[in-house]
């Protein structure tokens, strides 16, 4: 009989989410980015912290710039985050069950955010020179990608492995 996966779910979404809350705070207030928006603070010859205040969803689609789009969409990506719990709890893949706990994970940091600031606190920016290849983005963003990454990196593979079975299996 298989474990239940579900607590690997569970345990990746409250780590995404514990991380996610931790750097925001530690970028807003010990390093008070919002005072020195327009500089930031080098990391890395290519990782500089900088403060943006993401009133958008991903890549700044649907902008909230009041407060019923505010709260239209924290009840849309809370629907999302609903939606990705109930598929995570149903699910019996191991690894579909962890990149989901990732997405929820990184759902719920950035609902935090938009629903006690009205904005979504982003602050990783990656570049080379002046070229920057990402939006300027958090941890809970890059949980979400990488979560739906494995989860589509999975299900093509799945369905080829399953496809190259089903040759050898009438072949």
């Amino acid at each position: 009989m298989t474990a239940n996966p579900r607590p690997l779910g569970i345990i990746a979404a409250a780590l995404v989410l514990i991380l996610d809350q931790a750097i925001k705070y530690m970028v807003a207030v010990p390093l008070a980015l919002k005072s020195r928006a327009d500089v930031g603070v080098d990391i890395l010859p290519f990782f500089r912290l900088r403060w943006l205040e993401n009133r958008g969803v991903s890549m700044g689609f649907f902008h909230a710039d009041n407060e019923t789009a505010r709260w239209l969409l924290v009840g849309m990506t809370a629907a999302i985050a609903l939606f990705v719990a109930i598929w995570m709890w149903r699910e019996k893949a191991r690894g579909d069950v962890i990149a989901l706990g990732l997405v929820l994970g990184g759902a719920l940091g950035n609902i935090i955010d938009r629903a006690r600031f009205g904005y979504v606190v982003d602050y990783a920016d990656l570049h080379i020179g002046e070229w920057r290849p990402f939006l300027i983005f958090n941890l809970a963003d890059a949980a979400i990608t990488i979560g739906v990454l494995i989860l589509l990196a999975r299900a093509f593979l799945l369905r080829e492995k399953s496809a190259n079975t089903e040759s050898l299996d009438n072949g």
